[in-house]
């Protein structure tokens, strides 16, 4: 008992004596239009590697925060950017500002005062930036503390900075900051300007980390006397100096990690990026993809060690592909998942759908949302499928549509083949059970079910269950008329 008040008493010394963690917001500025893209669309839905770009700056802010502590900043078609976000578990659980008419960076920050006064410290990103990874947003956040800074801008050297705010130091080899400035206003100015700072290649990235009291004790101060009219963020590295506060840039060396997507040949670029380091690390990984310049693969699939990726495929969205799998030439599969073994033969199109170990479907496959195939079954040339679970060895080799059907293990379905599960106002389901036989160019008109081990004939509409064992014909009783068609020829006059 003694021992146990001994070891409390010290928990609650340590707990008076330690610093407390900072509370630490993430604000994410996603409010403005798509200008520049010439488009109605909000800027930061357009797609980069499969997902919206601001999907992929949440994931990277999710290093340094829980959801409900990242807020968007959402302004133009807000409505349609908070669904998106809301729509997966990976982004989902945001809080949101509303920044109705965008007058600006700075402006963005003064709209979320509000919510800013919650925090003490608030890292500042872009919704556009794509590329940013977690592990540099974990060395910025240390490098804030390290200098015991009041603002840390992130920056980087560009070969061509023009179109970027210019970072200017304090002193050479300096890490405090003196200002930045925006390129419409060194092109205003230049005779303000030194010719060597106007060659300045360390822009401004336009993300930062903040003590929040300082930083909101300046906000009021922002103005809009400058080339844009608006309220820039960037002047708070001038207010926040002549207070006195500390005001530092950490130069990160990975440039391209810090690019917008502005125009279309941004988006472009920035998905090309995206798409070589996926397949990069697939390859590390264990996985073969021959010629990976031609291969589309999104940033939400995984693919498990010896598989293989031939030229011109495409996975898409959470696809998930397992080991020792082979993908053929002009496949496309988007949120579809592969056991391990499979084959899938050239051109396939596949679509929120499972297959299971040993598997081979195609060439020429479509499977739409719902598809479940078994176990070393076989799916082939131009067959169709729906809704439909496949059991363990069961074929369907030729030009079949199955669509609303539940079929067992070991079936045969022969070419040309239909379910017909729409009746014009409702779908039905068609019930196949183990090893049935379906004979060629059979129709089969649900709601239906053929009992275990049956037979039904070539050419024939099923309209009526099957029992097991059975035969089940449905088709017309053939006849031949010899000679009919001399007949014809010469009543019309034909020898």
């Amino acid at each position: 008992m003694l021992n146990f008040a001994r070891d409390t008493l010290r928990d609650k010394l340590d707990a008076m004596t330690s610093t407390p963690t900072p509370r630490l917001a993430v604000l994410i500025l996603a409010a403005g239009k798509g200008t520049r893209l010439k488009s109605k669309h909000p800027k930061v839905l357009f797609e980069v590697g499969g997902k919206p770009m601001l999907a992929h700056v949440v994931a990277a802010a999710r290093a340094l925060a829980e959801p409900r502590d990242i807020i968007a900043v959402i302004g133009h078609e807000a409505e349609r950017v908070r669904a998106a976000m809301e729509s997966t578990s990976q982004t989902s659980g945001l809080s949101y500002v509303l920044q109705p008419e965008q007058h600006g960076t700075g402006h963005a920050l003064i709209v979320s005062r509000a919510e800013l006064s919650k925090y003490d410290e608030v890292v500042v990103l872009v919704g556009d930036a794509p590329l940013l990874q977690p592990d540099t947003l974990r060395a910025l956040y240390d490098f804030h503390h390290q200098q015991a800074a009041a603002m840390t801008i992130l920056t980087a050297d560009l070969a061509n900075p023009f179109g970027y705010g210019r970072v200017f130091r304090a002193a050479l080899n300096s890490s405090e900051v003196a200002a930045i400035i925006e390129q419409k206003d060194l092109e205003k100015d230049p005779d303000k300007h030194d010719p060597a700072q106007l060659d300045n290649k360390e822009i401004n990235s336009a993300m930062y980390v903040f003590k929040v009291a300082p930083l909101l004790a300046h906000l009021d101060s922002l103005s809009t006397a400058n080339a844009h009219g608006e309220y820039y963020l960037t002047d708070m590295a001038k207010l926040l100096r002549a207070a006195g506060e500390r005001v530092v840039a950490f130069k990160h060396s990975a440039a391209d990690e810090l690019l917008g997507g502005n125009t279309r040949a941004d988006l472009a670029g920035l998905d090309r990026k995206m798409r070589a380091r996926k397949c990069a690390q697939l390859m590390q990984d264990g996985v073969t993809i021959l010629f990976p310049d031609t291969c589309v693969i999104d940033s939400g699939v995984t693919v498990a060690p010896d598989t293989t990726i031939e030229p011109y495929v495409q996975l898409l969205g959470n696809t998930s592909i397992g080991s020792d799998c082979r993908i053929r030439s002009y496949s496309v599969l988007r949120n579809t998942t592969l056991a391990d073994n499979v084959l899938i033969r050239n051109g396939c199109v596949m679509e929120e759908s499972r297959v299971g170990d040993g598997a081979t479907i195609g060439p020429y496959s479509h499977l739409r949302p719902g598809s479940d195939i078994g176990p070393g079954a076989h799916l082939g040339n131009f067959v169709e499928t729906k809704k439909v679970k496949m059991g363990k060895g069961s074929k369907a080799n030729h030009l079949t549509y199955l669509g609303d059907a539940v079929i067992g293990a070991g079936v045969n379905i022969g070419a040309g083949t239909i379910t017909c599960n729409y009746d014009g106002v409702h779908k039905h389901t068609t019930t196949i059970e183990d090893g049935t036989f379906i004979g060629s160019n059979n129709t089969l008109v649900a709601p239906l079910t053929i009992g275990p081990n049956s037979y039904t004939a070539a050419g024939s509409c099923i309209t009526q269950d099957v029992p097991e064992d059975a035969l089940a014909l449905g088709r017309a009783r053939q006849e031949t008329k010899p000679g009919w068609m001399k007949k014809r020829r010469e009543a019309a006059g034909n020898k």
